[in-house]
């Protein structure tokens, strides 16, 4: 296979992750290409401009992305990165696997393996019909549902659990209060979940689910919901077993698909070495996965838990005394 995938390598510790991230890919000889842009502070420094259309005109060509952290700017008139490339291109599906792994500090080591999958262009979280009255004492922000985009992302969730085998479904919503914008999402959700009857659904109020989430995560296989509080339960999710350094994320579209660490650009530890590169390493595995390439996606996993296991080479946050590199090169020999 040949496959040229466009490569953001980020700001602050993104160019560490990604430098390991791609060591590690090399080593399974995929036969993939890198074609390098930037996006964030760097080229804004180097082109007055938070994603260059040369960015955005690799990712339409490559229709595959594998992107470090970005920063965007605090201040007047700097769109969110994420959310301007989810709109620019339809990427409606945002997928986040939370699921347990060995020597983390977790409160859950065994137990948790579930995917949040998290409607991406739409809803509150977008930001639409932002206003604030002159007096200042009056702020407004528009939350926009339709059918169309409810529809796809729950029947996303559904094929995606046909097709890993896994047996159920839970809509998550707050259509008790938000009868409108939620109801339309449960509404359209129950018409696709009907179509699916070998797949077990539930439903459940949000803020039910995150208590539920805490005490007993087990009970989750895939979770299908809104834009903000997809958001807030994978940030959980991620919480439940080891933090954002073990938490990747995939924005899928129909035809084009971006691949992330969903953590931060952590310029605190930038330069220093210590980053851990798992959420980019899992990332990475989606994107296999995505590639039609299951196989290599669970080598790859399954080299990360027995790194993890041994002990080896991990990075302080882990508990280990590793480097980036160290930590990337000892999951890398497991694929040799």
């Amino acid at each position: 296979m040949t496959q040229t995938i466009s490569v953001i390598r980020g700001d602050g510790i993104g160019p560490e992750i990604m430098d390991a991230t791609l060591k590690v890919l090399d080593t399974m000889n995929l036969g993939l290409q890198y074609e390098f842009v930037d996006a964030g502070l760097a080229a804004l420094e180097s082109s007055g401009e938070l994603i260059p259309q040369t960015t955005l005109d690799s990712i339409a060509r490559n229709k595959i992305a594998l992107k470090s952290p970005l920063t965007t700017p605090v201040g007047e008139g700097f769109t969110s990165i994420n959310v301007t490339l989810r709109k620019k291109f339809d990427l409606y599906a945002n997928v986040r696997p939370a699921k347990s792994f060995p020597n983390t500090k977790s409160r859950f080591p065994t137990g948790v393996d579930l995917i949040t999958i998290r409607e991406n262009t739409e809803g509150l979280y977008i930001g639409d019909g932002q206003t604030v009255s002159a007096d200042g004492e009056i702020a407004t922000s528009t939350s926009r549902v339709t059918h169309k985009g409810a529809e796809r992302v729950v029947r996303y969730a559904f094929e995606l659990a046909k097709r890993t085998g896994r047996r159920k479904v839970t809509i998550v919503h707050k259509a008790n209060i938000l009868k409108s914008t939620s109801g339309l999402f449960l509404k359209t959700a129950r018409e696709v979940a009907a179509a699916y009857p070998e797949i077990e659904c539930n439903e459940m109020i949000v803020d039910n689910t995150c208590m539920q989430l805490v005490m007993r995560p087990e009970q989750f296989d895939v979770i299908v919901t809104t834009n903000l509080f997809g958001d807030i339960l994978s940030d959980l999710c991620a919480g439940l077993v080891g933090g954002l350094g073990l938490a990747p994320g995939a924005n899928i579209g129909d035809d084009t698909a971006i691949f992330e660490a969903v953590h931060g650009s952590a310029p605190d530890i930038a330069g220093k070495g210590i980053a851990n590169p798992c959420a980019l390493l899992l990332a990475a595995a989606q994107m296999l996965d995505h590639l039609g390439l299951p196989d290599r996606a669970t080598a790859l996993r399954e080299a990360i838990v027995h790194t993890l296991e041994a002990k080896d080479n991990l990075t302080p946050d882990l508990g280990g005394t590793g480097t980036t590199q160290s930590f990337a090169e000892a999951i890398a020999k497991r694929l040799v």
